[in-house]
């Protein structure tokens, strides 16, 4: 395929959009359908959409609740390409919100539930929303206090809407649609806008690999297929029914093919924030759960827990695990313990999705021997000189795939070459049969629990707090976590321990995920040949 490059001239308000050639020809070949995101969502009527622990809408219930819901938020005063941030948990409120938000043209910034005030108002000042959607509590935090704190930083921010019990704010409004003119702002195309379909359609966000997290822009073209090709390649149909436990901002279980692709084709998604197995494996049992999303560590627990935990597991059709790499003895494992098939997922929110394919022999599964999953996505594998390599970092590009962070001049200058392949940071080996192999990462991030946590944005934190002269943050194996976050600090006061670490990070609105599982104290820190702090050594040292 011929794929032009995009220039620095070709930005648009911080956006970089899908060279002009390469976009035709995307179109061309009938991939990118130029209708808007929220559209993707079926209607099959009477059957159930959407259910969470409280709440159960059918499709045709949904689609009215979204409407409302859109209708409400341009009769408040937002217009399309607003931006507005949603930090909602695991609900069909959630689901509601961002439809809603879809239909009345704006953009959701889509944040996760531990994030705390340090994200949210950076993530909102780099969008310049000026809307703010949350739940009022959520495992013990109030986010009443986080919008309050985030309007005093934020001057862009000017709606509040909070789910529950709003306290000083309001709910998320609704407008009420006359069935029989099919009047008010929630008509979508039929109330005379019509999005871009190249331009965003949500904003995700990255996992932080440098600095504070970085926005993603997905267009309403380009995420649209990343949905379709993940619901062909899990054999996603109506029939299914799609147990969300990830947090569902997350791409994963959010479009690969998450809740958006099994609304797509009419199947129930079930919602829950409590991934633990005596909850989760009862939700199985109770709607005869087919296809779940899981990172490495839940998989492990979930799996122990059919030793003990009584429920029927026989609905079970695919389990997707990924996030972070899946060790082969609990591949195996879950092969043993699980009815149904596995799918072994590497991807990221930035584009590119690779998976084990369903009719995979078992050891290519327990391999991690994985396809992209379109067969228009480009892939380098290059050593530091960029020179290409049977095994080094992996490059890639193609129609779901990002040309540029939203307003992050300077890093994309470092993440993307000059013809447009995304640097992911992940090291991969090619293998004979075409596949990849992902066998590390060659950024210095700590993959825990499925999330990525930057150790320097980590270590910039910690050095914060008056008491730490040196640190070095590390990962280190984990039998749950895959790897818990360690910090090696040099400090003057040796009964400084994880209980004062927590508290100092906490004070300062740090997501709860960034925040190390245990400190040790060290004299020094080894240091390599160019003078940088030898992470090597560090954890060689500390595991010895």
């Amino acid at each position: 395929m011929v794929y032009a490059s995009t220039s620095p001239d070709d930005v648009i308000d911080g956006f970089l959009p899908h060279p002009p050639r390469s976009a035709d020809s995307y179109r061309a070949l009938d991939i990118w359908a130029n209708q808007p995101l929220w559209s993707v969502v079926g209607s099959p009527g009477a059957a159930p959409a959407v259910t969470d622990g409280a709440q159960r809408l059918t499709f045709a219930e949904l689609e009215a609740a979204a409407r409302r819901r859109a209708a409400g938020f341009r009769s408040a005063g937002l217009q399309p390409g607003d931006r507005v941030v949603l930090q909602c948990v695991n609900s069909v409120a959630l689901v509601v919100n961002l439809l809603g938000l879809l239909r009345a043209g704006a953009v959701p910034v889509l944040t996760l539930p531990a994030h705390r005030i340090t994200e949210i108002a950076h993530l909102a000042e780099v969008a310049g929303a000026v809307g703010y959607i949350c739940h009022d509590r959520a495992a013990g935090f109030d986010y009443r206090e986080l919008a309050a704190d985030l309007l005093g930083r934020v001057p862009s921010v000017r709606f509040v809407w909070v789910e529950g019990d709003p306290g000083a704010f309001a709910p998320p409004p609704d407008l009420t649609i006359d069935a029989e003119t099919d009047s008010g702002a929630a008509s979508g195309p039929e109330d005379g806008h019509r999005a871009d379909p190249d331009t965003p359609a949500v904003f995700l966000v990255s996992g932080g690999t440098t600095g504070l997290p970085k926005l993603i822009p997905r267009t309403h073209n380009d995420y649209r297929y990343n949905i379709e090709r993940a619901t062909e390649v899990t054999g996603l149909s109506a029939a299914d029914t799609y147990l969300v436990v990830l947090p569902a901002a997350h791409n994963f279980p959010l479009a690969c093919p998450g809740f958006l692709g099994a609304l797509r084709l009419g199947a129930h998604v079930v919602l829950t924030d409590d991934p633990a197995p005596d909850n989760a494996l009862d939700l199985i049992e109770q709607y005869g759960v087919t296809v779940v999303a899981l990172v490495p560590a839940l998989a492990q627990v979930w799996t122990a827990a059919t030793e003990w935990e009584p429920a029927d597991l026989s609905s079970m059709r695919l389990m997707q695990v990924g996030g972070a790499r899946l060790a082969e003895a609990d591949a195996r494992a879950i092969l043993d313990a699980w009815p149904c098939r596995l799918q072994q997922v590497f991807g990221m929110a930035e584009g590119l999705i690779c998976t084990t394919e369903l009719d995979d022999d078992p050891e290519t599964v327990v391999g991690a021997q994985v396809t992209p999953m379109s067969t228009l996505d480009e892939i380098r594998v290059v050593d530091a000189d960029g020179t290409e390599v049977d095994e080094g970092e992996l490059l890639t590009r193609g129609p779901y795939t990002l040309r540029g962070y939203y307003r992050a001049e300077d890093h994309n200058r470092r993440s993307f070459t000059p013809d447009g392949f995304y640097r992911s940071g992940d090291k991969v080996r090619r293998l004979p049969s075409g596949r990849i192999a992902v066998t590390g990462r060659i950024k210095d991030t700590i993959v825990r629990a499925g999330e990525n946590v930057a150790a320097d944005d980590v270590e910039d934190l910690l050095l914060a707090h008056p008491r730490i002269r040196r640190v070095a943050v590390v990962g280190l194996p984990d039998p749950t976590l895959g790897e818990r976050i360690c910090a090696a600090v040099i400090s003057d006061r040796a009964d400084l321990d994880l209980a004062d670490v927590r508290a100092f990070l906490l004070d300062r609105g740090v997501a709860t995920f960034m925040i190390p599982d245990e400190v040790r104290h060290v004299s020094t820190l080894p240091i390599t040949a160019v003078g940088k702090v030898d992470k090597r050594a560090v954890v060689a040292g500390l595991l010895g």
